[in-house]
């Protein structure tokens, strides 16, 4: 308790400096969000209505984003940003985005509220202060505009304790007025609950979408650093154990004498006679296991390393400029590669653009009897875009079949869209646009 009174008797610079301009901004949001009102109504009935009216929503947008700058400098309470708006094509979107945008509104009400409390602020630095200094000296102002003498009176008796207890005040009604500036800030100016929960699932969502890259990179280090070096040393083994066989079958000895014969003999004793051979194993059945048993070994070994390549291509390490060329190599369909790549995408963005530019150059050598195809690729402005064209006889659409519900469905994941125009005899052009950061 002792701690709050004396909080709520000190005032800092930056309070007493967000109140002195609390005024004429206040008075300037106000104004501005009256005459917003006054004339978007009369204006509504006029083609001029709803352009005015968006106008003027962006510019409340803007005067809000310099009162949250303000408080979170002056006042220390950091107000996080609305998310921005949508850029749907078209100007008729993007008015409607305006007009639909809460914050925006939000924002001029915000405008309107700010001016009865800029005033306050006003009254409670400048004309508070200037009453008890008033106040306190009026005993000598009484006697300063009244020639002769003057006799004490009641008010020189209570003046000087009235104007003491005035700016007793003042500190208290500073941060008071400052507490009420911060909460109507972060109640009006920050997003809105839906929006703020959206984002923090975004943030979630990308956390666990790093993660998961950071743990599929591990998966993928172990595979090919621990198993597939232990395959490749056991195909090794296999090969020299081949090569003894091979050794003893052109006679360089009997299998008890020589090398392998040797080795055996150590491990189990003597070579007896059986099923295998009159004098020892049957040396055609070994050499068939040990071949079939490279093959299977070789075989395991080229499916790991695809299964590695599937979850994470080493050709990613150096970004997108070196990667989409390796891939589009690989295609049977010719393929011409247009790369812009100004900025570079988060890992998990890369990542994504890879597998959907392998999963429709796999449709187009399929499924679209294309003689060429193209594929663009730009990264700007927060922006990556990817396209591919092909010569073909056209007619892909999602959900026909050929894998473009579900790669829809992996872009939307990392916030992507998918746009096909396959029109029946092609050509046939899909694009994807994610942003470049999550």
């Amino acid at each position: 308790m002792v701690a709050e009174r004396q909080r709520y008797r000190s005032v800092r610079g930056g309070e007493l400096a967000f109140a002195v301009l609390g005024l004429p901004l206040g008075v300037l949001g106000g104004v501005y969000a009256v005459a917003v009102l006054y004339a978007g109504a009369l204006l509504s009935l006029t083609v001029l209505g709803l352009p005015f009216v968006v106008a003027a929503l962006l510019g409340a947008t803007r005067l809000g984003g310099l009162h949250r700058w303000l408080v979170g400098r002056l006042l220390r309470e950091e107000v996080p940003a609305p998310p921005p708006l949508p850029r749907p094509s078209g100007v008729f979107a993007r008015g409607r985005a305006v007009l639909t945008d809460p914050a925006a509104w939000r924002t001029l009400l915000y405008l309107l509220l700010r001016l009865p409390l800029g005033v306050l602020g006003f009254l409670a630095v400048v004309v508070l202060p200037l009453g008890s200094v008033w106040l306190v000296g009026f005993p000598l102002w009484a006697r300063m505009m009244e020639p002769g003498p003057r006799s004490i009176g009641l008010l020189d008796l209570t003046a000087i304790p009235a104007g003491l207890a005035v700016l007793a005040v003042v500190p208290a009604a500073v941060r008071a007025l400052g507490a009420a500036d911060c909460t109507l800030a972060r109640t009006l100016l920050g997003p809105v609950r839906s929006q703020q929960r959206v984002r923090e699932l975004e943030e979630a969502r990308a956390t666990l979408l790093a993660d998961g890259t950071d743990r599929l990179r591990r998966l993928e280090r172990d595979l090919h650093d621990g198993t597939q070096a232990q395959l490749v040393a056991l195909a090794i083994t296999l090969s020299l154990a081949d090569d003894a066989l091979g050794e003893v079958a052109l006679g360089e000895g009997p299998v008890g004498e020589g090398a392998l014969g040797q080795a055996a003999v150590g491990r189990a004793g003597p070579v007896r006679s059986g099923p295998l051979g009159a004098t020892g194993p049957d040396l055609g059945r070994l050499r068939t296991l040990v071949d079939r048993a490279r093959g299977q070994t070789d075989d395991t070994i080229t499916g790991l390393r695809r299964l590695t390549r599937g979850i994470h291509p080493v050709a990613l390490d150096g970004g997108l400029a070196e990667a989409l060329p390796g891939l589009t190599a690989t295609s049977p369909v010719p393929v011409d590669v247009r790369l812009d790549l100004r900025e570079r995408p988060e890992e998990v963005i890369e990542r994504a653009v890879y597998f959907c530019a392998a999963e429709l150059l796999t449709n187009v050598a399929r499924h679209s009897g294309a003689r060429s195809a193209e594929l663009s690729v730009t990264a700007a402005d927060g922006r990556v875009r990817l396209t591919v064209r092909d010569d073909g006889h056209g007619g892909a659409a999602i959900g026909t079949g050929t894998g473009l519900a579900g790669l829809a469905e992996r872009l939307a994941a990392v916030d992507g869209t998918l746009r096909v125009d396959s029109p029946a005899g092609g050509p046939t052009v899909v694009g994807a646009e994610l942003p470049g950061r999550l």
